[in-house]
């Protein structure tokens, strides 16, 4: 139980640096600091690595818990860990906290990422704006060409000696 207490406070460490970095990118974001978001990835990229390992230990960890208890391992789940520690109230505390420690700050994560998603997809959508608009005005038609004393030198779209054609 003592492995499976300190992998859980390790993730939440290392989830908690992952928070920070997110929040962090945030504010590149929205300044559209394209460099710093870079290295923030980068960053992200190695906490990630981090994690996946402590994942990796702690699904060790648990199955060989599961083992012991003669549980399935896929059914065995932090709550119920917590209520078979009833007799040993130092570890069951430390157990919970750890688990609701991970817990809130994934959630924190998880809010913070889908923040980041959408400003990130509002900024695509700008550029996007930004892309077509400048295309638009490269392949605008002419519509009338002045003299210098404003006076409509050649005809505009749309109006001619013809009136509304009802046949068409």
């Amino acid at each position: 139980m003592e492995n499976l207490i300190q992998v859980l406070e390790d993730e939440q460490v290392q989830y908690t640096g992952l928070l920070e970095l997110s929040t962090r990118k945030t504010d590149y974001i929205v300044a559209g600091d394209l460099e710093n978001i870079t290295k923030i990835t980068d960053e992200e990229g190695l906490w990630l690595s981090n994690i996946y390992r402590l994942e990796k230990k702690r699904e060790e960890v648990t199955a060989d818990i599961a083992n012991v208890l003669n549980k399935d391992v896929s059914t065995l789940k932090i709550t119920a860990l917590v209520e078979m520690l009833a007799g040993r109230p130092e570890e069951q505390k430390r157990l919970k906290d750890a688990g609701d420690a991970l817990s809130k700050v994934v959630r924190d994560l998880k809010r913070i990422n889908e923040r980041n998603q959408e400003l990130l997809d509002h900024a695509l959508q700008l550029v996007e704006f930004d892309m077509n608009l400048l295309q638009a005005m490269r392949t605008a038609p002419v519509t009338a060409n002045y003299n210098k004393g404003a006076y409509n030198t050649g005809s505009v779209i749309g109006t001619g000696n013809r009136g509304f054609d009802a046949k068409q």
